[in-house]
């Protein structure tokens, strides 16, 4: 029996372990030029001992920004800064992937410098408020990208690929999950499309598979991944139809699957039965974040793996508060509660202050 213990392969990458940090957006990259502190690469080195680490989103554009303070991959200065952050992980022993995440609709105008807009697949707003510098602002109807503008989204994927490359990254994960971008052209309810980026399912597909593909012919496909989050509801997404979910992450999985990928990772939802047909269907590493909701993945996720639901088991706000989660999830504990008020931005604390089982 495999145990999330247990080393394993990815992307040319020997992990320590099957336990990975998901992504989660902090906040902390002050400043105009949007790059990472050195706040930032104590942070992600006090968790090293995960097998894999996805950072927080990264946009791959300035037009890519959703939210104040989030870290970019778009500038020279960007990579220098990341080096930093590698370098600090990879002293520490840790494999490290940046999660390129442009947010598509889910942002505003000023976050956004030189009269930028948000854009996506249409011209339809989602319901709710994003946080600004100015407080809570609701979200505003974004441009919908034409085919040159599309043709030029899919090459910043490319070349923050490569920056992440070049800042020492051991590989990408694209965010094809929870309302973001490439999510808005898998649904139907923001992708209103007739011209074969929309429609169907494998033209609503067909967006995340080119940028996928591109991306894989610039770095290699083994340091290539992906995230999805089928049926979640988040930033205004409307996946309610079970026959056409099953239909266009079929087509998605199907168009990545001949590409080599690192691996897949689910962002699950409470439809365990869907999580074993999408597992079924993927002929890689199988990268699962449970649904656990409300409370925290926890210790029990830990047989997900033993029982093949998946190989890697994706761990969010316990990791966050427990730097030496792998250590405490082996002794079953005890566990730091994480502190929700300093989840976004701020300084050291509720950041890199809390404490490991031998402090």
């Amino acid at each position: 029996m495999t145990t999330a213990f247990e080393p394993i392969e990815l992307g040319g990458k020997r992990l320590a372990n099957r336990i990975a940090m998901a992504p989660m957006t902090r906040s902390r990259a002050f400043g105009p030029g949007a790059e990472p502190t050195e706040l930032m690469a104590t942070y992600y080195a006090q968790r090293a001992g995960a097998g894999l680490i996805v950072t927080e989103g990264v946009q791959p554009s300035v037009v890519g920004q959703g939210y104040p303070d989030t870290p970019g991959l778009h500038s020279a200065e960007q990579v220098a800064a990341w080096r930093r952050v590698t370098d600090a992980v990879h002293r520490e022993g840790g494999v490290i992937f940046a999660q390129l995440m442009h947010t598509g609709r889910i942002g505003h105008p000023s976050l956004l410098p030189d009269g930028l807009a948000p854009v996506g697949p249409s011209a339809v707003a989602a319901k709710g408020q994003v946080f600004t510098h100015q407080g809570p602002q609701d979200f505003v109807t974004p441009r919908a990208l034409d085919q040159d503008e599309i043709a030029r989204t899919v090459a910043d994927f490319v070349e923050a690929a490569r920056n992440a490359i070049a800042a020492g990254f051991d590989g990408v994960e694209l965010h094809g999950a929870n309302g973001y971008l490439i999510h808005q052209f898998l649904a139907p309810n923001a992708n209103l499309r007739a011209d074969g980026w929309g429609g169907d399912a494998a033209g609503r597909a067909r967006f995340g598979i080119e940028v996928a593909t591109a991306v894989a012919e610039a770095i290699g496909g083994h340091r290539t991944s992906f995230r999805i989050s089928p049926g979640a509801p988040f930033n205004d997404i409307a996946e309610t139809d079970a026959a056409d979910v099953e239909e266009t992450y079929g087509a998605l999985l199907a168009g990545l699957a001949p590409l080599g990928l690192a691996y897949l990772h689910l962002l699950e939802g409470p439809d365990r039965e869907l999580t074993g047909r999408l597992r079924k269907m993927w002929p890689g590493v199988f990268v699962l974040n449970p649904f656990t909701h409300p409370e925290p993945t926890g210790h029990e996720a830990l047989g997900l793996v033993e029982d093949g639901t998946a190989d890697v088991i994706a761990f969010g706000a316990l990791f966050l508060a427990n730097p030496d989660l792998p250590r405490r999830l082996a002794a079953q504990g005890p566990y730091n509660t994480p502190d929700a008020a300093t989840y976004y931005g701020g300084d050291h604390r509720g950041y890199t202050d809390y404490p490991t089982l031998t402090s």
